[in-house]
């Protein structure tokens, strides 16, 4: 494994934060399988993260003192570990951007356009929402526990699809996306619980709760497929055997890691879930030990 760990579980939580130091200098440019197609669709993801991880953080961070919570010293201690763990996601990325930045990819200009839409959305969003008594902080939480379903269903699929498992050749990449994955399944309950302690139950956190998770996987996969387009036209890779390969690996009813989430996805829209309800603990436990964690 090319990184350098160091564990520290200081917050008291049920789940550490690692620090992980991974070396992006060896890794080549097309560091899935060779192929530009599928190595472009996950760059495009990872533009995503620094930006967004931030905006994570924030969003949690601005609640974490609000009086239905803030006795909660179970809670508190998840809150910190997550708040950890998400800093050292947003540190990795950072590095493997820059090195994609190296190939001449310019994911740079991606993580700026990230930021700027992040904060459209936030601008213009609280103006539409203020309406229906939903205020800048309960609008960035409802973000935030929506957009962390995804990356917990995205992250469990790339532990269960063996398909997309072979295709992750090289080592340092795979283990990053691997230690990402756990982690993002290990603090997956975190937002919600913020959200649910803040904002109740209820069938109106219900609502905007579902209706935020339809908004935002819109924006995402929309921003995501144009960061897409956008790195394969600059690298001169916008034909058809990378549209082919990031069918097979996204898209495809046998194959497709996006495909593959609908389900637990779905999972979402019942009145009384809980992401907790996902049980992923085996799953957990087989990757870490395989990772030596």
């Amino acid at each position: 494994m090319n990184a350098k760990i160091s564990v520290s579980n200081r917050a008291g939580a049920s789940f550490p934060v690692r620090r992980m130091n991974f070396d992006f200098n060896d890794v080549p440019e097309y560091w899935v399988s060779g192929s530009p197609g599928l190595t472009h669709f996950m760059t495009a993801l990872s533009a995503l993260f620094p930006a967004g991880e931030r905006y994570f953080i924030d969003s949690v961070r601005a609640v974490r003192d609000h009086p239905s919570i803030k006795d909660n010293e179970a809670l508190q201690k998840e809150i910190r570990a997550f708040i950890g763990q998400e800093a050292m996601h947003t540190h990795e990325h950072i590095a493997f951007n820059a090195s994609a930045q190296r190939y001449g990819h310019d994911v740079d200009t991606l993580d700026r356009y990230t930021n700027t839409i992040i904060q459209f959305a936030r601008k213009y969003g609280a103006k539409a929402f203020k309406p229906f008594g939903v205020d800048p902080k309960m609008l960035d939480l409802l973000g935030t526990t929506a957009l962390e379903h995804f990356t917990a269903t995205i992250a469990s699929q790339l532990l269960k699809n063996e398909h997309i498992q072979a295709l992750m050749t090289d080592e340092t990449m795979a283990t990053m996306w691997y230690w990402h994955a756990i982690e993002e399944n290990e603090h997956k309950a975190v937002a919600f619980d913020v959200f649910e302690g803040v904002f109740g139950k209820g069938p109106k956190a219900y609502i905007a709760r579902t209706s935020s998770l339809i908004f935002y996987m819109v924006a995402l996969f929309g921003v995501q497929n144009t960061f897409l387009v956008f790195l394969l036209a600059k690298d001169k890779q916008l034909n058809t055997r990378a549209l082919k390969d990031i069918y097979t690996y996204a898209y495809s009813p046998s194959k497709g890691i996006i495909t593959g989430m609908y389900k637990e996805m779905l999972e979402y829209f019942k009145f009384d879930f809980h992401p907790n309800d996902l049980d992923t603990n085996a799953l957990l436990d087989h990757w870490k030990q395989k990772l030596g964690f």
